[in-house]
């Protein structure tokens, strides 16, 4: 597996993808035939130990394909997924339990991926009794702490997901993450929906936690000037190609091809509209 220079630090790959490819194939409702669709066309890159890597690119660009093969929901079709030294691309169901507790996805909208008649404990709880970690009064335990950590009280524990905000729910989809002790997290759009306050409240949190437990992010998004806040390094994807990438501050400040440049000025005209909704002089 190769080192690309424009990302790995001095820290060691955790995370090492070469030659990812995902194709999908679907039916013409016009030429009656089967239509084969490269979501990912031989992405490579590598995210060191305690690092952020941002995946960003418009939406059909094939970063959500990314997140979902590297967190092995879906097979690719060609390439390596190491993590922890191990290439997790070929393994099996069976053979993909243990990985699951290294590697934990939160997604976009909490509520589509939680059960809504659980409370907030059956939710924490889930992951660490289906790996069998831990007695019931240690997990009961472990959901407390959990809860704390991300900024929702404990004794809100047995309320059904449904009765919390937006921005609790993803906090709680944090916790769930945490509770089996991941090295790396798979962020899939996870701020997308949120509004502006609560927005930087949970990248205050993904912060502080990362901080806390040495986590390894792989943050996907639409959204340069939000991952500018996140990312040790962005990475530029468009129709599955990487087509640019560099520590942070570099690729902000001199975006060189037309999708990043494209990210960046869909982000001003996004700033300049919210300022002018609000009537705030800039």
């Amino acid at each position: 597996m190769g080192t690309d220079p424009g990302i790995v630090g001095s820290n060691p790959p955790l995370l090492g993808v070469c030659g990812l490819t995902k194709t999908y194939a679907r039916r013409s409702r016009i030429w009656r035939k089967h239509i084969v669709v490269e979501a990912i066309r031989g992405i490579d890159f590598e995210i060191p130990a305690g690092k952020t890597l941002a995946l960003v690119g418009s939406s059909g660009s094939g970063k959500s394909s990314v997140a979902r093969c590297v967190a092995r929901l879906e097979r690719p079709d060609q390439g390596e997924i190491w993590i922890g030294g191990t290439d997790i691309a070929r393994l099996r169901h069976r053979e993909l339990l243990p990985f699951r507790a290294e590697t934990q996805m939160i997604f976009q909208d909490a509520i589509t991926s939680m059960n809504p008649r659980f409370s907030a404990a059956q939710i924490i709880d889930e992951p660490m009794l289906i790996q069998q970690q831990g007695s019931k009064a240690e997990r009961r335990n472990r959901v407390k702490e959990l809860m704390s950590e991300v900024g929702v009280s404990p004794d809100s524990s047995e309320r059904s997901v449904m009765e919390f905000s937006v921005g609790q729910r993803q906090r709680l989809a944090i916790a769930r993450a945490l509770a089996l002790q991941p090295k790396l997290l798979i962020l899939d759009e996870a701020l997308s929906g949120l509004d502006l306050s609560t927005e930087a409240q949970i990248v205050n949190l993904l912060l502080e936690l990362q901080a806390a437990h040495s986590l390894t992010y792989l943050f996907i998004s639409h959204d340069l000037p939000l991952v500018a806040r996140l990312a040790d390094t962005i990475a530029v994807i468009s129709a599955g190609k990487i087509v640019e990438r560099g520590p942070t501050a570099q690729v902000i400040a001199n975006p060189s091809h037309p999708e990043t440049k494209a990210l960046m000025a869909s982000a001003a005209v996004f700033q300049k509209n919210y300022t002018d909704l609000l009537g705030v002089s800039g």
